[in-house]
Formats: C-alpha cells, sequence, structure tokens
C-alpha cells in the first residue's frame, strides 16, 4: 500500500500560484502602482497601465485556446454600453490623433479592463485575494505617505510639504488618497463580512476579520493626512453604506471601532492639526465662503455645461475640453494650481479638466456619451445590490457584495469631484471589473466555473459561478 507524501512548502506554494494564475496579471497592475513614479511623467503611459493591457490580452488568449463562451447577452450589454458614447465622441474630436488616445483610454478603463478582471476572477477565493491585494497596496501607500507627513516630505500644502501622496508625487495629489481608499472600503468589507483568511477557500478563521479591522483603522490616518476632502466625503458616504447594508448589528460594533479609532488619532496621535480642522471646516464652506479651488471648480464646471449646452448630443469631442476651456470658462479661474513637494519644484499646473467625470463626459461625449456610460454603472450599481439582497441569507458572500457595492458606490462619488487621468486612473477598471463579476454573474453559487466551454452545454440558469 502506498502512501501520499507530506506536501512540502514548495508544494504548497506552487499550488497556491497555480490557484490563482488567472487573477495573477490583476494583482500585478495592483503591485506596479506601489512603485515610485518619476517626476514629470503625468499624463504618459505607466508600467501598471502595460500590464492591464497585458491582463485584456492573456484573457482574450484564454477564451480562444479554450474555446470558452465568455458573457452572456444581457453582461456583454451592460460591459460593452460606454462604446457607443465613446465611439462617436472620438469621431468628433478635434483632431484623429486625440481621438485615438481618447478612445484608446476610455475603452482601457471603461471596458477593456473591467471585462478582463469580470472573465478572469472564477469564485469568491479569487474575488477576495484581489481584495486583499488592494488592502497590501493601501498599506503601503499608506505607511509612505504617513512617513512624508511626519518628515516634511510631501507635496506642498499651505507652504508647507507635508501633504501626503504617497509614491504618486505632487502632480497626482489625488492617487495616494484613492488607493487608501479604496483598501479601506475593502477592509470595512472584509470586517463586516464572515470570517474568513486572506484569499482563503471560505474556511471560516476568526483572524480574518480582526485583521481586516486592524487595516481598516491602520488606513484612516493616511486617508486623513492626505487633505483630499473629495476622498473624505466619499468613503464617508461609502462606509455608511457599507454599515446601512450589513445590517444594525454589525453597524454598531463598526462605529464603536470608529469611535475608537477617532479618539485614538485626533487624541492620542495628534493629528487634529489647525491645518486640517482647517480642510474639515472647508468642507461647509464651498458655498459661503469658498476658497479659490473651490471657486476654480466651480467655474470648470460652469464650462463643461456651457460645452454641452453648444454641442448637446456628441460634446465637443474626446480630449476637448482643454482646448475649449477658456472659451467657456469665466474670469473667476485662475491660471493653475501650485504643485511642489515630494521630489518635485514649485510650479503651476495647468486645470485641463473639470475635475467632475459626469461633467467631463458631458462636456466631451454630450448626452449619448452620459447616457452610455452612466447607464453601465447605474446598471452595474442595481445588478449588485440585487445580488447582495440574495445573499444576506447566505453570509458566506456577504464580504464579497459588500466589497463590490463599496468600491462601487465609492467611485461613482468620487466621480463628482474627480475625474480619470493619472496613473491611479488604472484602478478604476479593475473596481468596474470587480463590481461587474458579482453584479452580472450569479450569487448563490461559490464554485462552479465561469465559463462555459463552446463544446459542452452551458449551465442551467442560476447555476453561473461566484
Amino acid at each position: 500500500m502506498s502512501h501520499a507524501l507530506p506536501l512540502t512548502p514548495l508544494d504548497t506554494f506552487v499550488s497556491a500560484v497555480r490557484r490563482a494564475l488567472p487573477v495573477l496579471p490583476a494583482m500585478a497592475v495592483i503591485a506596479l502602482l506601489g512603485l515610485e513614479h518619476a517626476p514629470g511623467t503625468e499624463g504618459g503611459a505607466t508600467p501598471a497601465d502595460a500590464m492591464s493591457g497585458l491582463l485584456v490580452v492573456l484573457c482574450a488568449v484564454r477564451l480562444l485556446r479554450g474555446r470558452l463562451r465568455p458573457l452572456s447577452g444581457t453582461a456583454a450589454l451592460i460591459v460593452g454600453l460606454p462604446v457607443i458614447g465613446i465611439a462617436v465622441a472620438a469621431a468628433d474630436a478635434a483632431s484623429p490623433g486625440a481621438g485615438l488616445a481618447g478612445l484608446g483610454r476610455y475603452l482601457q478603463i471603461f471596458v477593456l479592463v473591467p471585462a478582463a478582471v469580470l472573465l478572469s476572477v472564477r469564485d469568491r477565493a479569487d474575488f477576495r485575494l484581489l481584495a486583499w491585494s488592494f488592502i497590501a497596496l493601501a498599506l503601503w501607500q499608506g505607511a509612505v505617505g504617513v512617513h512624508q507627513y511626519a518628515t516634511g516630505t510631501g507635496a506642498t500644502y499651505m507652504g508647507e510639504d507635508i501633504r501626503a501622496v504617497g509614491t504618486f508625487g505632487p502632480t497626482d495629489v489625488m492617487g495616494m488618497a484613492t488607493v487608501v481608499s479604496f483598501g479601506l472600503v475593502c477592509a470595512v468589507a472584509l470586517a463586516l463580512g464572515p470570517s474568513t483568511a486572506p484569499g482563503g477557500q471560505g474556511a471560516p478563521r476568526s483572524w480574518g476579520r480582526s485583521v481586516a479591522v486592524v487595516c481598516a483603522v491602520a488606513l484612516s490616518l493616511p486617508l486623513a493626512l492626505s487633505f483630499s476632502r473629495g476622498a473624505w466625503i466619499a468613503t464617508a458616504v461609502t462606509c455608511g453604506t457599507q454599515l446601512a447594508l450589513a445590517g444594525a448589528r454589525r453597524a454598531v460594533k463598526a462605529g464603536a471601532a470608529v469611535a475608537a479609532a477617532a479618539v485614538i488619532l485626533v487624541g492620542g496621535l495628534g493629528v487634529g492639526t489647525a491645518m486640517l480642522q482647517e480642510r474639515i471646516n472647508s468642507i461647509t464652506q464651498v458655498a459661503d465662503a469658498p476658497d479659490q479651488s473651490v471657486v476654480d471648480r466651480y467655474t470648470m464646471w460652469a464650462a463643461a455645461v456651457d460645452m454641452w449646452r453648444r454641442h448637446p448630443l456628441t460634446g465637443v469631442g474626446l480630449k476637448g475640453f482643454p482646448g475649449h476651456r477658456d472659451g467657456h470658462a469665466s474670469l473667476a479661474l485662475s491660471s493653475g494650481s501650485e504643485v511642489g513637494g515630494a521630489g518635485e519644484a514649485y510650479h503651476r499646473q495647468p486645470l485641463l479638466s473639470p475635475h467632475n467625470m459626469y461633467l467631463l463626459v458631458l462636456g466631451e461625449q454630450g448626452l449619448i456619451g452620459l447616457l452610455a456610460l452612466a447607464g453601465s454603472w447605474l446598471a452595474l450599481l442595481v445588478c449588485a445590490l440585487r445580488g447582495l439582497v440574495r445573499v444576506r441569507r447566505t453570509p458566506s458572500g456577504l464580504d464579497c457584495a459588500l466589497v463590490a457595492c463599496g468600491l462601487l458606490v465609492w467611485q461613482l462619488t468620487d466621480f463628482v469631484y474627480a475625474d480619470i487621468g493619472g496613473p491611479s486612473t488604472v484602478l478604476t477598471g479593475l473596481v468596474l471589473g470587480l463590481a461587474a463579476w458579482w453584479a452580472l454573474l450569479d450569487p448563490t453559487s461559490t464554485t462552479a466555473p465561469v465559463y462555459a466551454s463552446a463544446a459542452t452545454p452551458a449551465p442551467a440558469e442560476g447555476a453561473t459561478a461566484r
């Protein structure tokens, strides 16, 4: 009688890598965002962007080699809906070069990368693995940001180099805030869900939730030191939504943890500095006594709306906002925002977008583009919430539901104050892909394969993977 040899650590590692192989390219995209970005390279492609392209190619190769049936008609319609407005706006761009550049970027972020993530995630274990990858990146960027604040090596804010920006530099001050917010939202969701280990197959482990709670509390500090009002608002709205969706009992426990974290941060660590308090107070002064950054934002919002009024159906074309800005903006718009610190000399950065994704799409793509893009996002949100309701009685999937709904709510809320741009933009594609996986696949199954081979019968309705 033969006996199986015990698994060695190497065997275990190889098995884990093979198990995670389909989502490794997506994890690599997240990991590459931890690299330091060289000054003066804003606006160009990054290693993470290149890796996202490889993710799309590998996904396509896997589908072709396995003769796999990718998406249902409904899923393909929702994921591919933004193509309509993007293609029309690209054809209406001021120049072919601008149209092609805008077309590639929009397809990358809102169609191709989300579809590749949707088709690469096979089950909840893969989903949780990506969620923990978001948290790991957030912890790294947050640690860099806290060090910048403590040592005075961050981006310039009110004359001092204290703004936490992580490795993204002062030209992308929202980069670290976005990454940390995504990590915090994932941590809160995993803490509110069932006890699962990072990347686990579903076997409950009490320390999984404990780690998530610690991560959520730790990430609150760099988020505060980012001085990003938009990220604060989006995170508050999202975490409040997650608590409401998780149930009253979990909401009370999480509220106590938030209160304890606030006491530690403000009282124990002295985070409540005068600058931070002033930044918080400025949120309520956007109408009565707005600062120049808020005035600039209102002015650019008005300019985007005016562009839409002149071109209501198709807008001014992709990449057209900068060229049309001065013809539609009032004299209240300043010459640019102040940028400096974190390794860069002081300079003024021109304001080339309205810092509102909905108005940017409305101005450049018109009603056709906005209805197509926002319609896709709204459909994902509705389907994701429906999936959450269906798994409330099977809490093993509640954490995945809260991650998907939380990330989507955060992104759609933040789009009121921000738009795409900078190295962290590629994360938007991953977020939409994770939300699409949860929203468009059956949340009642945990282990069935995602794909149906063209050579085998398709699974019965309701048996698609989760």
